[in-house]
C-alpha cells in the first residue's frame, strides 16, 4: 500500500452506493466533487447504466425505454451537457391510433382534431356539460376514471385512457388506479397539435453509445463492483454484507425498492416491468416526420412503438422499432400508482436512519422520477451532506422535496 491507499483509509469518509443505474452514477460523481468520501458502488448487473445503458440490434443502437432528457431544471441540463453533449429533440410529436374512428390524433388531445372526430357533437356536449359542473377539471375524483371523465367526458376518455391505463398498468378497471397526480392534465385541452413538450428541454446525447460515457466518467473514482448483491442488510446500522464479508459505512445511498433495505418485512412493494420486442423495417423510417413514438389505446397487449433512430440520428437504410409490452415479470421498471403501495413505500422510508438515502426511480417509489430527477436528487444529497444534515432524501410533495416534481 502506498502513502496515499494508506491516507485515504485513515481520514476519508465511506460511502456506499446500492444500484449503479443514473441515480447511483450520478450520486457518486457528486460524492467525488466533495473531495472526502470514499465511494463504493455496487451493481447486481454485468455493466453500469441499468435501462439507459445502449445496446444494439441490427447494427442499430437504442435504450430500454428510450430514455431521452427531458428537464425544466437548466443547472441539470448544463451538467450533464457539459459530459455528453445533447442535441435538441424538443420538436417531437406524439400519436396515438384510435382504433373506433380508424385514425391517428395527436396527443395531448386538442380541439383542432376533436371537431374531426365522427362523434363530434356527442363530444362538444359533454364537455360543455362539464364546464357546467363545479368540480370540471376532476376535483373530487377518487380514481383515474373519474378524474379523466370528469375532465374531458366519457366519449374520450374511452377512446384515449381507458383501455391504454388497463393495459399500462394491467389493470381490469381503471377505477383500480387511485392516485393520479401523475396524470396528464385532462382539462388542458390544446386548440390544436403541438410538439410533445414544447415547455421543457427535450434533448438526446449526440454520442451513438448515448449515456454510456457518463457511467464510466461519474464512476472514475469510485469502487465499482458489477456482477454484485448484497448478502445481507443491517441498515439501522449502515452495514451489509458482501461476499460473505461485513462492512459499514458513514452513508448509504440506495435506488433499489426501499422494501429490499428492510428485508421486506411489511411485505414486498409492487412494480411492473416491460418486454421490448425490436423489430427492423426495410424503410430509412418508418413513422411520419417528427414522430417518435405511436401509442395504441384499444386492445393491443403493447402500449406503444418507438422509432429509435429519431433520437439517436443513427444513419441506416433500414429502421429498428421497439415495441413495449406491460409485464408483471419483465424487471422493476414502475412503480404501481396505488395508495396501498404508496403506504407502504412511505412507512419503509420513514423507518430508514439517518445517512441512508433512497433516490432514484425505484428507491423513491415515484412513477414520474426520469434522468433530470436523478441528477437533482445527486445534487441535493451533497446540499444535504454538505449542510451537515443526514436524513433521508426522497423526492415528491408527500416527502422531502416539495419543490421536486411530482
Amino acid at each position: 500500500r502506498n502513502n496515499q491507499q494508506i491516507y485515504k483509509e485513515k481520514h476519508m469518509k465511506k460511502a456506499l452506493i446500492i444500484g449503479g443505474g443514473f441515480a447511483g452514477c450520478a450520486t457518486a460523481h457528486q460524492l467525488e466533487l466533495m473531495g472526502d468520501w470514499d465511494v463504493t458502488v455496487v451493481e447486481a448487473a454485468p455493466f453500469l447504466g441499468a435501462g439507459v445503458r445502449t445496446n444494439w440490434f441490427g447494427g442499430h443502437p437504442y435504450t430500454f425505454g428510450p430514455r431521452h432528457f427531458l428537464t425544466p431544471y437548466n443547472d441539470v441540463y448544463n451538467y450533464l451537457n457539459k459530459i455528453i453533449p445533447l442535441r435538441m429533440c424538443n420538436e417531437h410529436e406524439f400519436i396515438t391510433y384510435v382504433e373506433q374512428d380508424d385514425n391517428f390524433y395527436a396527443y395531448p388531445i386538442n380541439m383542432q382534431d376533436i371537431k374531426t372526430m365522427p362523434d363530434y357533437d356527442n363530444i362538444k356536449k359533454e364537455l360543455d356539460d362539464n364546464k357546467r359542473k363545479e368540480y370540471f377539471g376532476a376535483k373530487n375524483a377518487n380514481n383515474l376514471e373519474e378524474y379523466w371523465i370528469g375532465s374531458v367526458g366519457n366519449i374520450l376518455f374511452n377512446k384515449f385512457i381507458d383501455n391504454y391505463n388497463k393495459k399500462m398498468w394491467l389493470v381490469d378497471d381503471c377505477k383500480d388506479i387511485d392516485t393520479f397526480n401523475w396524470s396528464p392534465k385532462g382539462v388542458a385541452i390544446k386548440e390544436g397539435p403541438r410538439a410533445a413538450w414544447d415547455n421543457i428541454i427535450s434533448a438526446y446525447p449526440i454520442a451513438s453509445n448515448g449515456y454510456d460515457d457518463y457511467f464510466d466518467y461519474s464512476t472514475k473514482n469510485s469502487k465499482v463492483l458489477l456482477s454484485t448483491r448484497i448478502d445481507k442488510f443491517d441498515i439501522i446500522n449502515k452495514t451489509v454484507t458482501i461476499n460473505n464479508n461485513s462492512q459499514s459505512f458513514d452513508i448509504i445511498i440506495s435506488t433499489v425498492s426501499p422494501d429490499i433495505l428492510l428485508n421486506c418485512e411489511i411485505g414486498a412493494l409492487k412494480f411492473l416491468g416491460r418486454k421490448i420486442h425490436n423489430i427492423v423495417f426495410p424503410s430509412e423510417f418508418v413513422f411520419p416526420d417528427n414522430v417518435y413514438f405511436l401509442y395504441y389505446a384499444n386492445n393491443e397487449d403493447f402500449t406503444r412503438l418507438v422509432e429509435y433512430k429519431k433520437f439517436t440520428k443513427h444513419k441506416s437504410k433500414n429502421s429498428l422499432i421497439g415495441m413495449e409490452i406491460p409485464t408483471l415479470d419483465g424487471g422493476k421498471h414502475y412503480p404501481l400508482p396505488f395508495k396501498s403501495e404508496q403506504k407502504k413505500a412511505k412507512s419503509y422510508l420513514e423507518q430508514l436512519p439517518d445517512g441512508v438515502f433512497s433516490i432514484g426511480r425505484a428507491g423513491s417509489y415515484l412513477y414520474g422520477i426520469d434522468i433530470d430527477d436523478c441528477i437533482r436528487q445527486s445534487f441535493l444529497v451533497r446540499e444535504i451532506i454538505q449542510q451537515g444534515g443526514q436524513d433521508y432524501a426522497v423526492p415528491g410533495k408527500e416527502y422531502r422535496f416539495p419543490e421536486m416534481k411530482d
